[in-house]
């Protein structure tokens, strides 16, 4: 089985790496398996995409389309037009993408307008908000792709609502927390945490990309003010996004708690969040790393595609009111943390599944 592995985002190389791992281990053990593995270039930032490489140990691509940054559609056109050409040149058995980025839809289609067969993997969650592209990429995906993996039953019972044929359905779990694990013990301490004397569970890590929250520059202001100000005597670490950057260099405010860092590779990032004492985010993914790791997470947006960090995890949704972000917050310090547990599944094994399942087909 010949299989092309799509990575467009920084999200994405984190789920191809334990998948890329189990390909590698069947190969050695016989199995008549092979991959290729296609950068997309949808976030091309190449000294921080070569350090997630080179910390995953995800070998470099096989190629690299380049398609740099756009409009959803620009982008979208640009990633269909060198990935036609890409399959064309290297023809694969099965084209398998991730996530739900620009570069997961684009991929998938044009592989079964090539009648090649597309696995989605995390396929089936859903927001219910269509004002998101994620929501987008993810719905079309799943109508056209041949082997559907999920990360709870919930996702699974999503994809039957939709009419999936549930024997193309397989509930493997969450191959985000397998890297988590692969490399838990490999953490390494970022180079500004002496600097800022930052201790365990003292500090809080705030991330923030979703377009609502960063893109204008009063509203960003205005949670970062709130969030300063609940802060209290913690401080607050901030790896900024290149857009919010550029926002942030154009005002003279300046918040007392607030850390401004440079985004982070992978392994220093998890050092951030395992001795964080909770996290903020507007991120669906960290909620599921935070699950895992046990640290409280308030998520700022009003839905989430990732329930069971809600029902089960550490997460709690508070919306884009700075009002309800305070409310959970205060009524958190005084209460302490909630009772949770990590979901079923979610056990370090589910890209030895998904490979276990191809090999069968």
């Amino acid at each position: 089985m010949r299989i092309t592995i799509v990575a467009g985002a920084r999200p994405n190389f984190i789920k191809i790496a334990p998948i890329i791992k189990a390909i590698e281990k069947n190969q050695n053990e016989g199995h008549a398996i092979s991959y290729r593995l296609v950068h997309t270039g949808q976030h091309y930032d190449k000294n921080l995409s070569d350090t997630f490489f080179k910390e995953l140990n995800i070998p470099n691509p096989n190629t690299n389309l380049e398609v740099k940054s756009g409009s959803q559609a620009v982008q979208t056109a640009a990633i269909m037009i060198a990935f036609e050409q890409e399959l064309v040149q290297n023809p694969s058995d099965l084209v398998l993408v991730v996530g739900d980025v620009n570069s997961t839809m684009a991929c998938a289609i044009v592989a079964k307008k090539l009648n090649i067969k597309v696995a989605h993997v995390e396929a089936g969650i859903r927001s219910g908000d269509m004002t998101m592209p994620e929501e987008i990429n993810r719905i079309v995906t799943d109508s056209i792709a041949d082997y559907f993996f999920t990360t709870s039953t919930w996702a699974s019972d999503n994809l039957l609502k939709y009419g999936a044929d549930a024997s193309k359905i397989h509930f493997v779990g969450n191959v985000m927390i397998d890297s988590l694990y692969q490399n838990i013990n490999r953490i390494k301490k970022p180079v500004f945490w002496e600097e800022y004397q930052l201790e365990q569970g003292n500090y809080i890590v705030l991330t923030l990309h979703r377009p609502s929250n960063v893109d204008e520059k009063e509203p960003l202001l205005d949670l970062l003010s709130s969030i300063n100000d609940l802060a209290g005597d913690k401080k607050v670490v901030f790896p900024v996004h290149p857009r919010t950057k550029t926002i942030l260099e154009n005002t003279n405010l300046h918040f007392k708690n607030i850390i401004y860092v440079e985004p982070q590779g992978y392994l220093c990032f998890l050092y951030l969040i395992k001795n964080a004492f909770v996290v903020i985010t507007d991120s669906g993914g960290i909620s599921e790393e935070t699950t895992v790791l046990d640290i409280p997470c308030f998520t700022l947006r009003e839905n989430t595609e990732r329930p069971e960090t809600i029902t089960l995890g550490t997460n709690i949704l508070v919306g884009n009111s700075t009002g309800k972000l305070k409310s959970a917050y205060n009524l958190f310090l005084k209460n302490g943390r909630r009772k949770s547990s990590i979901p079923e599944l979610w056990d370090g094994k589910t890209s030895e599944r998904i490979v276990s399942i191809l090999l069968d087909k």
